[in-house]
């Protein structure tokens, strides 16, 4: 596997290989791979010819009081387990090599409505950060297709609406949540959870598991559902951001009128802040 941290050297590299006939399938990370990471890259191995990994801690994604600089970076094991999978290539670039020397005078895309909502409106700005970050991406590598876990939903319909409003020419692919043995979706985050909160972590994925039990049960009262969901998760000691059913296309709340539902979640527990969705489609 090749790992290129200078951007031009990359794009010498994949002219040769579009030119040869292959595709060309994008793994976009911030690093610090798990199980889940893998899946997406084992994915894009067996559908596509050249398979490229990207490893970029992206620092406008994160706010002022957030955990860029904390952030767990491990790129000579991230090399290896991406070397166990058939990885191609591993792109590494330097902040400086994406945003040049002066990041607050940086072009950013901004993607109205969806990203002012849930995560968007509790971290702002973020989504921007991921939008200029995933479209320099797509400008850079021009892949085929392009590859992101599910476990953030919001970010998956995000990038989606990028492509087709962008006019990029790439297929988006979205990779179920990959868990541990509880439940629990795997996420770089997760190692700054203690022992204990370890063992009440894979509550969260429960109480969604519960949530859509009750709906495919019947249930269409959603405020209410929500509202319980919300007091279930603050007795197992979260901190809740939000728990909210929505339209999975559009994630305005979901109505009784609507068969495609997204259970969105995300709380604070210590350290850390876990997200985690399940989806469902019920009879109108």
């Amino acid at each position: 596997m090749l790992t290129i941290t200078e951007t031009e050297k990359l794009r010498e590299l994949l002219i040769r290989q579009r030119a040869s006939g292959s595709t060309i399938g994008l793994i976009p990370t911030m690093g610090h791979l798990h199980a889940g990471h893998l899946k997406l890259v084992s994915a894009a191995v067996k559908q596509c010819d050249f398979a490229v990994s990207t490893i970029f801690v992206n620092p406008l994604q994160f706010g002022s009081d957030e955990d860029l600089e904390t952030y767990p970076r491990s790129l000579s094991t991230d090399q290896e387990k991406l070397r166990t999978v058939g990885c191609n290539l591993l792109f590494a670039p330097t902040v400086e090599a994406i945003y040049g020397t002066d990041l607050g005078s940086t072009t950013t895309i901004h993607i109205p409505e969806l990203s002012e909502i849930y995560c968007g409106r509790r971290r702002p700005g973020h989504f921007d950060g991921v939008a200029t970050i995933v479209c320099k991406l797509f400008n850079i590598v021009q892949p085929h297709k392009a590859y992101f876990g599910l476990k953030d939903y919001q970010q998956f319909l995000l990038i989606q609406r990028l492509a087709t409003d962008l006019a990029f020419n790439i297929e988006i692919e979205g990779i179920e949540i990959e868990r541990d043995e509880a439940g629990l979706a795997l996420s770089s985050r997760n190692a700054y959870l203690s022992h204990r909160e370890i063992a009440i972590a894979p509550r969260l994925y429960r109480c969604l598991c519960d949530t859509a039990s009750k709906i495919v049960r019947g249930e269409r009262d959603y405020r209410k559902l929500e509202k319980a969901a919300i007091k279930e998760l603050s007795a197992a000691g979260f901190d809740p951001d939000y728990l909210a059913i929505c339209n999975a296309h559009e994630l305005t709340p979901a109505s009784e009128l609507d068969s495609s539902i997204v259970i969105l979640a995300a709380a604070h527990l210590g350290a850390c802040r876990l997200i985690d969705n399940v989806r469902l489609q019920v009879k109108c």
